[in-house]
């Protein structure tokens, strides 16, 4: 029989807040155990020491008289930020980038009222009203009770869709993975088998995990996010990945998102795209430039060839008038001479 439904509560206390802010900086790369969860005494200082200051991600908090413009920069729970923002900073200091956090599914309205101008949200998105640009895709792991059986596992295993083909797995209703995607294992229920509702939010999957009764299958970004120290997780081998891309409107396409697009792709800041590099009109002025300079370069080298062959020219027809003129004269000497009338006297 199955065990009745836990409350669902706040996470225990020992100083690990349930709404920490996401990690600063991208997904760890490939080699530096990107996929493996922490260990019991590898609690990270910002799960200790509470939020990070808006001043360290986006520079200082403006003043109310701070006449400098704004660009607003919304981003799902569990995305990274921290390392763009950082970039933006150095590279626009006279914008100030406010950073947003806005839940997954009110991305898109978020956009269109204007509340943003740009997200580093779930992907995909409706691409006849929005651009996006892929950035990276989530792993999907198994969130359990550390007096699960799974906890056996050292941290560098994982686990497959078999191996919790028998256990209840709790989707809340925020969830950003099985839209197309089959739910493994079984559908909590109460005591008399009645499929139980969803619960509201991944912070409370997480707390009903952690009395034992199912796991549940979450983005590591959002497990790290919510993490317990009376839970933990392993990868999902044959989960569904969670996308996530920069994602504008379409007639939203500004030089201030010009400029985003080059930091998230790496571009420098000498690049010909946004306000770093030089602007279209510049771009034009000196391709004219260049063209006309060329022009102008080609106009002498042409009018000195054609004076040098005017004068070769001059020169030849002189030379070759006094040639033909002394070939002439010897003709017309010949011609003049008068011809002879008279017989040449043969013999007899």
């Amino acid at each position: 029989m199955s065990q009745p439904l836990p409350d669902v509560g706040p996470p225990a206390p020992d100083g690990e807040p349930a709404d920490r802010p996401p990690d600063v900086g991208p997904p760890a790369p490939d080699g530096e155990h990107a996929d493996r969860p922490p260990a019991e005494d590898e609690v990270p200082a910002e799960d200790v020491a509470g939020p990070v200051p808006a001043e360290d991600v986006a520079g200082p908090v403006p003043d109310e008289d701070d006449d400098r413009p704004r660009f607003r920069l919304a981003y799902v729970p569990g995305a990274t930020p921290g390392k763009w923002a950082s970039v933006w900073h150095e590279r626009l200091p006279d914008v100030y980038l406010e950073l947003v956090q806005v839940d997954a599914a009110a991305i898109e309205q978020a956009l269109e009222a204007g509340d943003a101008d740009a997200a580093i949200g779930r992907l995909p998105v409706d691409k006849d009203v929005f651009s996006a640009i892929p950035l990276y895709e989530e792993t999907s792991v198994v969130c359990f009770s550390r007096d699960h059986l799974l906890a056996a596992l050292a941290d560098d295993e994982t686990v497959s869709s078999a191996d919790i083909a028998g256990d209840p797995v709790w989707v809340p209703a925020d969830d950003v993975l099985f839209a197309t995607h089959p739910v493994p294992g079984t559908v909590p229920a109460d005591p008399d088998g009645h499929p139980l509702d969803r619960v509201p939010t991944t912070a409370d999957a997480v707390a009903t995990v952690a009395a034992n009764v199912g796991v549940a299958v979450l983005p590591m970004s959002l497990a790290r996010l919510h993490r317990r120290k009376d839970v933990t997780y392993r990868p999902l081998v044959d989960g569904p990945t969670a996308p996530v891309g920069l994602v504008w409107s379409i007639d939203r396409t500004t030089d201030l998102v010009e400029e985003l697009i080059g930091i998230v792709r790496g571009r420098t800041v000498n690049s010909s795209r946004g306000r770093g590099g030089p602007s279209s009109r510049q771009a034009q002025d000196a391709s004219e430039g260049r063209s006309a300079g060329k022009t102008a370069r080609t106009g002498v080298k042409n009018s000195a060839k054609g004076g040098s062959s005017g004068a070769k020219g001059r020169s030849g027809a002189g030379r070759g008038g006094a040639k033909a003129g002394g070939r002439g004269g010897v003709q017309r000497g010949k011609a003049a001479r008068p011809a002879s009338n008279r017989k040449k006297k043969g013999k007899g």
